[in-house]
């Protein structure tokens, strides 16, 4: 194995890191792949750090290990991020994001399926920095700075929901003709698709790419306090508990976000946005830099449309994450409705000696719609993966706060093993693997890079914490105690009453729903005319872990 170098500085535990209107503290995570020689390492940084017994796969195992990325199969490019952190609920994704904003100078991109210009981005904080209300902050940038390009793409049918909901079209007549602010809804998909990938882009310098939408409902924080003053809609009612995730990075890998979101651009509008190129640094102030230097994948999925082929990156890299798990695969997830995936968990899980594999999902979706589709889509896969569960190694869950109230769970991201980290926009549902367009990062370690390893394993600490509102070094002496089982650690930290995990239900369907799992009325697969294709790239790499 080659000798690596790893600086570490002040690694924090991710609930460790903030308040909920506290600043972030530093981790950063430092690898260097090329070999080195003590003497050019300082003594105070340099440190070979072994990994934990509990966490650490067998030797063997590294050195059998497929790389789950590839451009053109299961992303679109791989690129160096000279800074990358993820970001937990939207109370502090919405301060980090002001404060980034507030430093660019040239453009801002905002691409999404949702904007509510009447939401708050920092709610309940007096000292905020005014105007706080997100239509007239972006106003109020492109007032100040005559330079500055700002340039929003909405999908064209989430606007009807905008209307419905009450917000006012003030903002997006005035920004429809405005020489600075460009408001664009976008209608460049197949009938019945949603533009759902959620992008930030701050003067080719810094992106956020995850699940969280800047519209109403999504604020909270992690504490997801019962009746929070804080959280409430524009019109003064409480909104439920909400948990979601996104995250943020520099460098190489958010110019390539930024040249995504231009070429979303011209996709809608058949305007060419150039590069820009500017000094300053728009990192937000408040925001943790949790790894330096680490390579990741950019997935994509876009429908079949126009000249555009199909493109299935992100369902490809969820497949190959599902087969290179090797003792633990956590997931969050707002749907558990792809039948190709719950089939890809059916298979690991019949294995002799399966990985563990926990998946937290919303108690209930919203609406009678989804419920009758969505739910009843959840409760039929929930039956073929259990079925296949001779070991009893698969749990899915709903988080409840401290009242016992169901927190709602948008967040998109899968963490397996030590090894990878996937969050972005898509769910495990039909859409997200090939209707809708969408987008995640993906950070993958290497074998000689424990460092990396256990930051991302830190990542799951922190969200299991949460879940389960347990501190840090109780996470951590849980899961060594039960050999780094997650279920096993649930299981004895869980409590009956309070804040927790709950376990999603089995029950029998009814008539109708039995008549509309599945369909593609709410949740189609692919555009009409275009068949679904086994990959190549999982069946050459992943041939007997895969389900393809």
């Amino acid at each position: 194995m080659p000798d690596t170098s790893i600086s570490a500085q002040k690694c924090v535990h991710p609930m460790a890191r903030a308040g909920a209107q506290g600043h972030l503290q530093t981790r950063r995570v430092c690898i260097r792949t090329e070999p080195a020689d003590a003497s050019d390492v300082p003594e105070t940084k340099a440190a070979t750090v072994d990994p934990k017994p509990w966490y650490t796969l067998k030797a063997r195992d590294w050195w059998t290990m497929t790389t789950i990325l590839a451009e053109g199969e299961s992303c679109w490019r791989k690129a160096r991020a000279d800074r990358f952190s993820v970001i937990i609920d939207a109370a502090d994704f919405f301060r980090l994001a002001k404060q980034s904003m507030l430093k660019a100078k040239r453009s801002i991109y905002m691409i999404g399926w949702d904007f509510d210009t009447r939401i708050r981005l920092e709610p309940g904080n007096k000292q905020a920095e005014r105007p706080d209300k997100l239509g007239r902050f972006l106003s109020s940038l492109a007032k100040k700075n005559k330079d500055i390009d700002i340039r929003i793409l909405k999908w064209d049918v989430g606007l009807i929901a905008s209307l419905t909901r009450g917000e006012t079209p003030f903002y997006m007549l005035r920004w429809l003709f405005n020489d600075r602010i460009h408001l664009k809804l976008d209608g460049a998909h197949p009938p019945m698709a949603a533009h759902h990938m959620k992008l930030l882009v701050i003067d080719d310098k810094v992106a956020f790419c995850g699940g969280i939408d800047m519209t109403i409902c999504r604020w909270d924080t992690r504490e997801h306090k019962e009746n929070d003053p804080a959280r409430h809609s524009p019109r003064g009612f409480q909104e439920d508990p909400w948990h979601d995730a996104t995250s943020c990075c520099s460098g190489a890998a958010a110019v390539a976000l930024a040249e995504l979101a231009r070429h979303r651009w011209q996709m809608a509008t058949e305007q060419v946005l150039e590069p820009v190129d500017t000094d300053g640094d728009p990192w937000p102030d408040d925001l943790a830099v949790e790894y330096e230097d680490v390579e990741i994948g950019i997935a994509r999925t876009a429908p079949q449309y126009g000249d555009r082929k199909q493109v299935v990156e992100i369902e490809t890299a969820t497949l190959a994450i599902i087969a290179a798990a090797r003792r633990s695969l956590y997931i969050e997830s707002q749907y558990f409705a792809s039948r190709h995936i719950a089939e890809a968990i059916a298979k690991r899980l019949k294995e002799p000696d399966p990985p563990e594999i926990v998946l937290i999902n919303p108690e209930k979706t919203y609406g009678w719609l989804e419920s009758k589709t969505m739910d009843a889509a959840r409760i039929r896969l929930m039956k073929l993966v259990k079925d296949a569960d001779h070991r009893d190694r698969f749990r899915i869950y709903y988080p409840v706060n401290a009242a016992g109230t169901s927190i709602y769970v948008h967040a998109k991201l899968m963490i397996a093993d030590d090894r990878i980290l996937k969050i972005g926009s898509a769910n495990l549902n039909n859409r997200s693997m090939g209707y809708d367009t969408e987008c995640d990062v993906i950070l993958e370690a290497k074998e000689d890079e424990p460092e990396l390893r256990r930051s991302i394993l830190e990542e799951r600490s922190g969200l299991l914490a949460e879940h389960l509102s347990r501190s840090p070094k109780e996470i951590d002496e849980g899961l060594a105690a039960a050999d780094g089982s997650m279920i096993t650690l649930i299981d004895r930290l869980n409590r009956a009453e309070g804040r927790g995990l709950r376990p999603v239900p089995m029950r029998e369907l009814t008539a109708d729903e039995k008549m509309v799992a599945e369909s593609d009325l709410t949740d189609p697969e692919r555009p009409s005319g275009v068949r679904y294709r086994p990959s190549r790239f999982l069946r050459n790499r992943f041939r007997h872990k895969a389900a393809v």
